[in-house]
């Protein structure tokens, strides 16, 4: 009784916001209270997670690459530019990725965000196995540096992380014989197991021997001091793949007998939903609902391919503290967005604090040029519809006077006039214009007060779109690395009085990136070869834009190689040259 009211009543809560979602968007001007499933195709194996004011997701590539996806909203995911924050070409591990997850824990260094995946060889999918990433500071989206595989000498996938009893373990699925089982083992660090690995789980009923015997994707899920984990059972490719549940009913989460699987599975097909499993869990914008989110298709027989879509929908909880999964929900059906998504809320988003620099005209010896005015510290945060948004310290955005009386920072409610178009002028700077009434970022009252130039506050690291490995100097030029903390991979940009900015690396402060025909090479800091504009690009990331030239930072052929050559070229307009800047601490 009591959970059929509970459905009844979410029943009808997204009935009225359905009807007030129509009412509202003709009114134009507030955020979206509604999504539709599927958020975005092709994504298998999807892992989501809200942090600081984004959501992030991933899902297999099939590739060498590494992709996520970043935006303000859950359905904006489906216009966000992928990132590929890393790429592999070591034999070993360079192929056929799949399933990531990203986890933030508290490493050897503190607290970082830990990416486990799996991968393997070319051309088989015989040697795949999980590898591990650490980040650099507190960005889900890196930069990442590789810290090695648990088991790389056996075949091993779908990775996850669980902690009980602040013990760390790993979980993931493995293939004895002619079953798919799923293991759990103990780990010293987020890239080390230690010990030997216990049964979690294997088929033994047969809603988990649909098309082949299986159990796999493995994920924890904690509430009210009970653990659980749910896993996907039968073949991935048949209509009848599903989530069936396990709890830790004993005390040694090594001990296989301390399991107990649920006779019946916690969630199936229907509502036109096929085969939805490989699930993940992540909470609501204000942590007051919980989410589930999972892949599924539109057709029974759409296999286990690119087909699959990244679907989300929240849970409930049942009275005997059970979860209470639901049904999957049909495509186009509307949906509430997480709760808090439109806010009001203050949060400082994953990204370098940036300098808004102001640029005035000013006449010298009858000569006109630009002149730095004054300096407005915030972050600069790409949002999925190509605007931006800007945050102070303390976790306001920047607001257009149609919010309220003038210009100001005030809290996050996802508003047209908390959104910004950014338009390169003639003189090289920018022009930081309202979505909602067009109206320019003024830094003063009157004339020349509304071009701008960018800078970084602090040290950043400068990472490629294409590689996701990070800008090092080298003793002639860049290239590109892997992440290692080394202070020649650290950046600093310094204002200069036209606009531009001058790029140093930590290992030498006194050398200036210069531009010389195709080349990217180290001089003196004084001319105009040394000067550098940050324009950002609609998808996110910069354009990289040398003074002297008017070519961008390029990525030598677009390769993934650690150890390419960065160095200029004319405007492609694509992904080798558009470059992130992030945080390293």
């Amino acid at each position: 009784m009591f959970d059929n009211l509970l459905f009844q009543s979410k029943w009808w809560r997204t009935i009225l916001l359905s009807f007030a979602a129509l009412l509202i968007s003709g009114m134009g001007w507030a955020a979206d209270t509604t999504f539709t499933n599927p958020v975005y195709e092709n994504g298998a194996d999807p892992w989501v997670m809200y942090y600081d004011g984004n959501y992030y997701s991933a899902t297999t590539t099939w590739s060498s690459q590494l992709e996520m996806r970043k935006s303000a909203t859950l359905a904006g995911l489906a216009d966000a530019t992928p990132v590929n924050v890393w790429s592999e070409t070591n034999s070993d591990r360079c192929c056929n990725f799949w399933a990531f997850e990203f986890h933030r824990l508290k490493g050897p260094n503190g607290w970082r965000w830990y990416m486990l995946y799996t991968s393997g060889h070319e051309d088989t999918y015989d040697y795949q196995h999980l590898s591990v990433l650490e980040s650099a500071g507190d960005d889900p989206m890196g930069p990442y540096q590789y810290k090695g595989s648990p088991m790389e000498d056996s075949y091993n996938i779908d990775g996850s992380y669980i902690t009980i009893n602040n013990q760390l373990y790993l979980m993931y699925s493995q293939w004895v014989g002619d079953e798919q089982k799923d293991f759990i083992i103990k780990m010293s660090n987020p890239w080390t197991t230690t010990g030997q690995a216990s049964v979690l789980t294997h088929p033994t009923e047969d809603w988990e021997k649909v098309g082949m015997n299986v159990n796999e994707g493995p994920e924890g899920l904690i509430h009210d001091g009970r653990v659980f984990v749910v896993y996907s059972a039968s073949y991935c490719a048949t209509p009848d793949y599903k989530l069936g549940m396990l709890e830790l009913t004993g005390d040694d989460p090594l001990d296989s007998d301390a399991w107990t699987k649920y006779d019946e599975p916690v969630f199936t097909k229907g509502n036109g939903v096929y085969g939805p499993g490989h699930n993940g869990f992540f909470t609501s914008p204000d942590g007051s609902e919980d989410w589930l989110v999972y892949h599924g298709n539109a057709n029974a027989d759409d296999g286990c391919g690119t087909g699959r879509a990244l679907r989300a929908q929240s849970y409930t909880w049942n009275s005997d503290g059970t979860p209470n999964f639901g049904e999957p929900i049909a495509s186009g059906e509307a949906v509430a967005v997480p709760s808090g998504e439109n806010g009001p809320m203050r949060v400082k988003p994953q990204a370098p604090m940036m300098r808004l620099n102001h640029y005035v005209t000013t006449t010298v010896d009858g000569e006109t040029q630009l002149s730095l005015s004054n300096t407005i510290p915030a972050i600069l945060d790409s949002l999925s519809d190509g605007t931006v948004r800007f945050t102070d310290y303390a976790g306001g955005f920047l607001s257009g006077s149609s919010c309220s009386k003038s210009q100001s920072f005030l809290p996050w409610e996802n508003e047209a006039c908390q959104k910004w178009q950014v338009e390169q002028l003639s003189d090289g700077l920018l022009k930081f214009v309202n979505s909602d009434d067009e109206s320019s970022y003024m830094a003063c009252d009157g004339d020349d007060c509304d071009e701008w130039g960018l800078s970084p506050l602090s040290s950043v690291a400068v990472v490629s779109a294409q590689s996701g490995l990070v800008v090092t100097a080298t003793d002639t030029g860049i290239e590109q690395q892997g992440w290692s903390g080394d202070s020649t991979q650290i950046w600093w940009m310094q204002p200069e009085q036209d606009g531009t900015v001058t790029i140093v690396p930590d290992s030498e402060p006194t050398h200036c990136l210069n531009a010389s025909d195709n080349n990217a090479t180290f001089g003196t800091c004084s001319s105009d070869a040394s000067h550098w504009y940050l324009r950002p690009r609609d998808e996110g990331g910069y354009r990289i834009v040398n003074k002297s030239t008017g070519r961008l930072l390029d990525l030598t052929d677009c390769a993934l190689d650690s150890g390419t050559v960065i160095g200029t070229y004319d405007d492609l307009d694509n992904i080798c040259q558009r470059f992130y800047l992030r945080n390293t601490d």
